[in-house]
């Protein structure tokens, strides 16, 4: 069909509805009333298809055609294994509850089309919408395991969230086996009384052969594995060292005293750290990669980074943002080589305040590349023979450790929240198998690194924010009342308060209340509640603040390696810098960023996402060497499900309410607690117990518990259990 025909019958369609009154009709009397030729019936059916997938006319639950109303949105549909979800419209911050009955052939990550149904007035209670129609599948493809049954079989996603199993019919198998990892293409997405259908397209392998496991959740979300052609082409003309010419008006920093100190396992080294003081005045130097030299505005290397937009970090699998050839050589501040950088070099007085700065084009020579361990071991544990092999740097770490002591020092009497959360730490064998699990040692070293980039981005953005350019601010706006009233309501339980719940919170409060409970038992509990309370942080384009650090002005400066937002504002910071941010240049990045903060806000969220599914699998493969075993937690989770308990590990496991002997429990939900019917006993979040590991399913994505008894019942002592 002609374009201009379509648009002519679009219009006209919406003509005879707003014509009719706007009542609701079949399309059969739509093109009664339009005086439709026979031989145009097939056309006008696909107008008519074209304005429902565009939200421009809905069908209501008679299959009658008419116009959205006010309460008609479009939004990303978020499923839970449940079968309810959440709609977040798209032009505006909120969230839309669908009952189970109202989702109707909607997915996971899809983007619909919603009515609001349910309006409360009151504060803290969602609306309620149904779905009206999907606008847009998340993908086609599915990754799951098959289970094969006399010829045909079942997809079951590895996307619990998904909801159902995938029908698979005889001859669409693929020759494929119980057990195996398959890529699925859906034919037919499902209805009340039919489950989706579909076609096997790839086996990737079985599920418990090594690998398979974290390439099936590569391929589940969609993460470019292979570099295209033009990016291999494009890295013959880079050079794997740096040109003298190269180097001709940039500032030489190459005399200056300058370490990396990163884990002892990173390649991609995309921060320096210097350090001098002059009085009372600390001259700290923060040197980047400077990635955008080699990575050229529109380039294949250009595109392919923002297509990524994040390096993946999964266990033992690096998926990078940029190849190896530039994250791990001519772009990594490798030691004894001269590299290119972006420096921000910074006057910083006792109290903490920046009082000059410049950011300048450089090159730098790092003198040595440091890991956190060996710094912590000279400024924390002061231990004599680590601190002789790097005499030369040993007073420029001391003189660290003071300045960044001295900036968070200040960060936090403006209020900026520090979580203390552990993060996990897996260590696997040559096979991916995984040995050992634990939190991740967060001390003094990562700590002053920390600090040291921060103030970087800080100084970064405030600048810019001044000179009033286009550019990506990282934003992270004040939480909503209602979680943080729910989160009021839930510390009260432990005599705590939190003040301003019914006004714009400050992020001192929320500080206060973490430094009440710290060294507390409820600690990590309270810690990992309150940070859900909060909300995401993103990529945009004005500059709304960090509510999580207190900050007017906060950008991601320091990993352009790995984080496209970062490689971007370089590319604008040079071009401001060189006299070259010309007007059009100006009005160019003023259309651009805009997706450029959107997609890397969403290819933050897929890659945390994914890390988070290894995370699990891998937690699950490890338990499910303890089958039988005793160990000690605590309660970290609370529902009519029953009890998640947290072990010292940080793997999360399950004891299910029908599970737990000696009563019928149910859930209070006011006091976040199960309660015995008869004998009145509690379980609470924060309270120990000793659990059994019962059983694991990487399949289902489950670990479920049993309670074997509490610390004082069983006269057995945190240590005691530990050390078994």
């Amino acid at each position: 069909m002609d374009s201009n025909f379509i648009e002519e019958k679009k219009e006209k369609i919406l003509e005879v509805i707003k014509s009719e009154g706007y009542r609701p009709m079949k399309a059969k009397d739509l093109a009664v009333l339009m005086n439709v030729p026979r031989e145009e019936k097939k056309d006008f059916s696909a107008v008519i298809e074209t304005l429902l997938s565009e939200g421009k006319i809905i069908e209501d639950k008679r299959n009658l055609l008419k116009l959205p109303g006010e309460n008609v949105f479009s939004g990303v549909f978020s499923g839970t294994t449940k079968g309810f979800g959440f709609v977040r419209i798209d032009e505006r911050d909120e969230e839309v509850f669908i009952p189970a009955s109202s989702v109707a052939d909607a997915h996971d990550k899809d983007k619909v089309l919603i009515e609001i149904v349910k309006n409360p007035s009151f504060v803290g209670v969602k609306k309620e919408g149904v779905i009206l129609r999907v606008l847009e599948r998340n993908d086609v493809r599915i990754v799951g395991t098959f289970l094969k049954n006399n010829g045909y079989g079942f997809v079951h996603p590895d996307n619990q969230k998904f909801g159902t199993d995938i029908f698979i019919p005889k001859g669409y198998t693929e020759h494929a086996v119980s057990g195996n990892k398959v890529i699925c293409e859906i034919t037919f997405f499902g209805s009340a009384s039919r489950k989706p259908e579909g076609h096997i397209t790839n086996i990737i392998g079985h599920i418990d052969d090594p690998g398979s496991d974290i390439i099936s959740v590569i391929r589940a979300f969609g993460i470019p594995l292979e570099f295209p052609d033009g990016v291999i082409n494009e890295l013959k003309g880079i050079p794997d060292h740096v040109l003298p010419e190269e180097t001709v008006g940039r500032e030489d920093l190459r005399s200056l005293m300058t370490v990396t100190i990163d884990g002892e396992d990173s390649k991609d080294l995309d921060d320096a750290v210097s350090l001098t003081k002059e009085g009372d005045f600390y001259n700290l130097g923060v040197h980047i990669a400077d990635v955008t030299h080699y990575v050229k505005e529109n380039s294949p290397l250009d595109k392919e980074a923002l297509k990524r937009g994040t390096s993946n970090y999964l266990i033992d699998k690096v998926i990078p943002m940029l190849p190896h050839e530039l994250s791990n050589g001519i772009c990594s501040l490798n030691a004894g080589e001269d590299r290119l950088a972006l420096s921000c070099l910074m006057k910083i007085d006792s109290k903490g305040n920046v009082v000059e700065h410049k950011i300048v084009e450089s090159v730098i020579l790092v003198d040595k590349r440091m890991s956190y361990p060996s710094v912590k071991m000279i400024i924390e544990d002061r231990d004599p023979e680590e601190t002789e092999k790097y005499k030369e740097f040993v007073d420029m770490f001391f003189l660290m450790d003071e300045l960044a002591g001295i900036l968070r020092k200040k960060r936090h009497k403006r209020g900026s929240i520090d979580f203390d959360i552990p993060e996990c730490k897996i260590k696997v064998d040559e096979k991916g198998e995984p040995i050992e699990i634990g939190p991740y040692e967060r001390n003094k070293a990562t700590m002053l690194i920390e600090d040291f980039m921060l103030i970087a981005n800080e100084t970064v953005a405030e600048d810019h924010f001044w000179q009033e350019i286009p550019f990506v601010y990282r934003t992270h706006e004040a939480p909503d009342p209602e979680k943080i009233q729910k989160l009021a309501t839930f510390i009260y339980n432990f005599g705590l308060t939190i003040k301003n719940i019914n006004e714009e919170i400050h992020p001192k409060e929320i500080q206060t209340l973490l430094s009440k409970i710290e060294g507390t038992d409820e600690e990590s509990l309270i810690e990992r509640l309150t940070l859900r309370s909060l909300k995401q942080a993103k990529y945009t384009v004005n500059c709304d603040g960090h509510f999580g650090l207190a900050a007017r002005y906060y950008c991601h400066f320091t990993s352009p390696i790995r984080r496209y937002p970062d490689l971007q504002i370089h590319r604008i910071i040079k071009m401001n810098l060189n006299g070259r941010l010309t007007p059009s240049k100006i009005k160019r990045f003023e259309a651009i960023l805009p997706d450029v903060a959107y997609l890397s806000s969403r290819y933050e969220r897929r890659a945390d996402e994914a890390e988070r599914e290894v995370e699990k699998l891998k937690k699950i493969e490890y338990m499910s060497k303890y089958i039988g075993e005793e160990f000690l937690g605590v309660i970290s989770g609370v529902t009519s499900t029953g009890l998640y308990v947290e072990l010292k590990n940080t793997v999360e496991g399950l004891i299910r309410i029908e599970n737990i002997d000696g009563d019928y429990y149910y859930f209070d939900e006011e006091h976040y607690m199960l309660v015995g019917e008869h004998t009145k006993k509690t379980y609470k979040l924060g309270q120990k117990l000793i659990v059994r590991v019962e059983r694991t399913d990487k399949l289902l994505r489950t670990i479920d518990f049993s309670i074997v008894g509490s610390p004082e019942e069983e006269n057995l002592s945190c240590e005691e259990e530990n050390r078994k």
